[in-house]
């Protein structure tokens, strides 16, 4: 098992493809993109967060979920109001939105061993990013001034408290700061607040960056970078799986000894062509980068990277000139419309804590988060020969997949050394 084709060219394909390089694998790296990270991996938060760990599958969260979908009306099935809302859901009936839903709740008794085992990958992941770049010589606007969260009453904060409690388990260290502290760390912050965990480890990035500059890396190590290319079919064969492949007109058959699929929301899908079940959701989010034109705005916004617990808003300095701000979840199909009520509450949350900031060149962005019901990444073995998974990390893909291409890795050597003992034992057989 030597030749490996990664589905999907998102900051998770890429991941995966090096991983395997390092490996000794041949690999080819196939998207229908034309470009590296052009979908969910284009202008996402841009923190690695190992302090926003916690797994969403709580009661608490079905209750705030509930709340908020409360807030909003819908009219023939469309969302009208309640922009504002970290949480919308399209009432339309859908089987795969509700049976998703139904598996979050039953997946509740598992929230503390899921946030304290994504801590641990989120604090293996982003040492392998940072061992990474060094190596390649990636340049990525790479912040280290640590993810400040920010409570604004006394409820929150108690229940951030007994999540840092989880995140220590999994061997990540967060401190508490007074509103006070939290100003010291970043002035430009304006109001008041009640309090915060700040996480110094943490830190923050362009992902279309990195994944383009790994992609790079691993096209210079020889692999084959099939994009602009749509898979037509898919099917095990001969001990391995055969692609069905279209590029610029072109029909053509390509056989691979293993696939890994890495396609995002996309993956689902291909899970099912396969036998597998993996029941991926599509969770928009959206993003603002604001231009930093003036000296005023740059001086004005923040450095370190901030997660607004209320509103559900991160942020994140990208280089001198740029501002991320993102957040919002949405159960609206496969759906990546860029809705204006959904970016003004972004663009407002700017101009309320960053007031000195300009907002005039405003960049928006809506990408599909390819969330599991338990909000663990899927990283096995598929149930046919030479399959392969590493796919639905969420909105955590950025700070978890480094780790989880080095699981499905060495998964996919496990295979290919048994493999290669089988076929000697089966050779021995032939020669006695």
């Amino acid at each position: 098992m030597k030749n490996i084709a990664i589905l999907g060219a998102g900051v998770t394909g890429v991941t995966t493809a090096y991983a395997l390089q390092t490996r000794g694998f041949r690999v080819s790296l196939i998207d229908r993109q034309r470009y590296a990270a052009m979908e969910t991996s284009f202008a996402n938060g841009g923190q690695l967060s190992a302090s926003n760990a916690e797994v969403w599958n709580s009661f608490g969260t079905v209750l705030k979920g509930i709340k908020w979908m409360l807030k909003s009306i819908s009219r023939s099935y469309h969302i009208l109001i309640a922009p504002d809302a970290p949480l919308l859901v399209n009432p339309k009936p859908s089987w795969h939105k509700y049976s998703w839903m139904a598996e979050f709740i039953a997946a509740i008794p598992k929230y503390r061993s899921g946030t304290i085992e994504t801590t641990r990958l989120a604090i293996a992941s982003r040492g392998h990013f940072q061992d990474w770049a060094a190596k390649e010589g990636i340049e990525f606007d790479r912040i280290k001034r640590g993810i400040l969260h920010i409570y604004r009453d006394k409820k929150s904060y108690d229940a951030a408290a007994e999540v840092s409690k989880l995140l220590k388990e999994g061997g990540l260290e967060r401190a508490p700061v007074t509103n006070a502290e939290m100003h010291a760390l970043e002035p430009t912050l304006a109001g008041n607040y009640y309090g915060g965990f700040y996480t110094e480890s943490d830190f923050t990035g362009d992902i279309h960056k990195y994944s383009a500059g790994l992609a790079e890396a691993v096209e210079r190590r020889g692999a084959a970078m099939l994009f602009e290319t749509e898979i037509k079919d898919i099917r095990p064969e001969n001990g391995g799986v055969s692609l069905d492949l279209a590029h610029a007109g072109q029909d053509r058959t390509q056989h691979f000894d293993a696939i890994v699929v890495c396609a995002g929301v996309g993956s689902r899908a291909i899970a099912a062509k396969l036998g597998d079940r993996v029941n991926i959701y599509p969770v928009k989010g959206y993003s603002i980068t604001v231009a930093l034109p003036d000296e005023e705005s740059r001086l004005g916004a923040p450095t370190v990277s901030l997660l607004d617990e209320a509103t559900k808003i991160v942020s994140a300095r990208m280089g001198p000139n740029r501002l991320r701000i993102a957040g919002t979840a949405e159960f609206n199909g496969y759906n990546k419309d860029i809705r204006n009520d959904r970016i003004q509450p972004l663009i407002k949350w700017v101009r309320d804590c960053f007031p000195t900031v300009s907002t005039e060149t405003v960049v928006p962005w809506a990408g599909l988060r390819p969330m599991m019901p338990d909000m663990l990444p899927r990283v096995a073995p598929g149930k046919m020969p030479g399959v392969f998974y590493n796919t639905g990390h969420g909105h955590l893909g950025w700070t978890l997949c480094a780790a989880t291409a080095e699981i499905v890795a060495e998964q996919v050597l496990d295979a290919s050394r048994k493999n290669s003992s089988q076929h000697k034992g089966t050779a021995l057989e032939d020669a006695a």
